[in-house]
C-alpha cells in the first residue's frame, strides 16, 4: 500500500508539470472562470430591462396619462404612442415588446366602478421578458388606478400580503448566475483537463513509457484525478472570492470548508468520468465532440437553467441520479442558504456512489485500452 501511495505522488507530480507546461490549459482554466464568469452573469439576465413599449391611448384622460408616465426606466424605455393599424407591422417587425390599448371612456368607467379592461400585447418571442414584463405592467396598472381613486390596492384584497424575498432581497440575477457558472464550468473543465491527461499521452508517446514502469493503471488514473482536480478546485475557489464576492459584490453565505468538500467528491466523479470517454475517443477533436452533448444534457437538467419542478416526473427521478444535479443543489444551498453538512450529506453520499461507479468503469477501460496499447 505504502508504494501504491508513493507512486500515486510521483505520477501527480508529472501531471502537474505536464499541466503547466501546456499554456492553451492554463489559459482555459482562467478564462472559464473568470471572463467567462463575470460576462455571463452580467450578460444574461431574466429580469425586465429596457423593454420598448407603445400605447394606444383612446381615452386621452388624466389616468391613462398617469399611466404612461409611471413606465419608466431602467424597466421600460419611453412609451411611443401609435394608431391602432400600426400595431401588426409594428409587432411583426418585432419594433415594440409590449403594445397596451386604453379604450375610450376608461377613466370615466373606473370612476364609475364599472369593469373596465387594458389591452396588452406582448411578444413572446422574448418569453421571459414578456412573461415578467405583463406582470410588471398589471401591477403598474393596478397601483395607478388605486392611487387615482385615492385607495391603495392591498385594500382592494381580503389579506394584506407581506413578502420576504431571501437569500438575494433585491432579486438580482447575477446573484445566481455567477455562482452558477462557476458550479457549471467546473465540470466542463474536469472532463476536459482529465481527458486531455489521458489523450496527451497516446498522442505524444509516452504512454509506452509509462507501460514499462512498475505502476498500475489506478495509480496512474488516480493521479490525474487528484492533480487535475486539486487545480480546478484551487481556481473555482479563486473564482468565488475574485470574480463573484469581489467584482460581482455577490456575498458568499455558507461555510467554504463544506463546499470545498463537496467540490472535491464532485471532482472525484467527474474526473472519472472523463477518463472513461478518453479512453474511447482516439483523438482530442473527437474527445470534444463525445464531452459536449453529454455535458449540456446533463447540465440542462440539473436545475441551473430552469427549476427541476417543472419537468416531467420521469425526468425528475433520472436526473436525481446524476452527479450534476446533486452537485448544483449542493452549492445552492451551501452557499446561498449556508446548508450544514446534516442537511447536504445525501447529496454528497449520491456523488460519492457515483462517483466510485464512473471510476471502477474508468479503471476497466482504462486498463483495457493500456492492454491494447501494449
Amino acid at each position: 500500500m505504502g508504494r501504491w501511495f508513493k507512486n500515486v505522488w510521483v505520477l501527480s507530480l508529472k501531471e502537474l508539470k505536464s499541466l503547466f507546461s501546456d499554456p492553451t490549459l492554463l489559459v482555459l482554466i482562467v478564462v472559464f472562470l473568470s471572463v467567462a464568469v463575470y460576462t455571463v452573469a452580467k450578460g444574461i439576465t431574466t429580469e425586465v430591462r429596457n423593454a420598448s413599449v407603445a400605447i394606444i391611448d383612446e381615452d386621452q384622460s388624466q389616468l391613462s396619462f398617469r399611466i404612461r408616465d409611471a413606465l419608466q426606466t431602467p424597466y421600460f424605455k419611453k412609451p411611443v404612442a401609435i394608431l391602432p393599424d400600426q400595431v401588426d407591422e409594428a409587432m411583426d417587425k418585432g419594433d415594440y415588446v409590449f403594445v397596451i390599448t386604453i379604450p375610450i371612456n376608461f377613466e370615466k368607467d373606473v370612476l364609475a366602478n364599472r369593469p373596465v379592461s387594458i389591452q396588452v400585447l406582448a411578444d413572446a418571442t422574448a418569453v421571459t421578458q414578456a412573461g415578467i414584463g405583463t406582470m410588471y405592467l398589471n401591477q403598474i396598472v393596478q397601483n395607478e388606478i388605486g392611487q387615482f381613486r385615492h385607495q391603495s390596492t392591498a385594500s382592494l384584497l381580503p389579506v394584506n400580503p407581506v413578502v420576504q424575498v431571501l437569500y438575494n432581497p433585491n432579486t438580482q440575477t447575477h446573484w445566481y448566475t455567477g455562482v452558477a457558472q462557476v458550479l457549471n464550468n467546473i465540470t466542463l473543465l474536469a472532463m476536459i483537463l482529465v481527458g486531455a491527461a489521458v489523450i496527451r499521452e497516446k498522442e505524444h508517446g509516452t504512454i509506452e513509457h509509462l507501460l514499462v514502469m512498475p505502476v498500475r493503471a489506478s495509480e496512474i488514473a488516480i493521479s490525474k484525478i487528484l492533480t487535475n482536480g486539486l487545480v480546478i478546485t484551487i481556481a473555482a475557489l479563486l473564482s468565488l472570492w475574485l470574480v463573484v464576492h469581489t467584482w460581482l459584490q455577490v456575498p458568499i453565505n455558507g461555510s467554504i470548508g463544506l463546499y470545498v468538500l463537496g467540490t472535491s467528491i464532485y471532482l472525484f466523479s467527474v474526473a472519472s468520468l472523463g477518463i472513461c470517454l478518453a479512453t474511447v475517443a482516439p483523438t482530442m477533436p473527437q474527445f470534444g465532440l463525445l464531452c459536449l452533448p453529454i455535458y449540456m444534457v446533463s447540465r440542462l437538467l440539473s436545475g441551473s437553467e430552469s427549476p427541476i419542478e417543472s419537468m416531467p416526473d420521469w425526468i425528475q427521478h433520472i436526473t436525481m441520479y446524476s452527479p450534476v444535479t446533486q452537485y448544483m443543489q449542493f452549492g445552492q444551498e451551501v452557499l446561498f442558504r449556508n446548508a450544514g453538512f446534516d442537511i447536504v450529506w445525501k447529496r454528497l453520499l449520491v456523488m460519492s456512489m457515483m462517483g466510485a461507479a464512473f471510476l471502477a468503469f474508468a479503471l476497466k477501460r482504462f486498463r483495457s485500452m493500456l492492454a491494447s496499447q501494449g
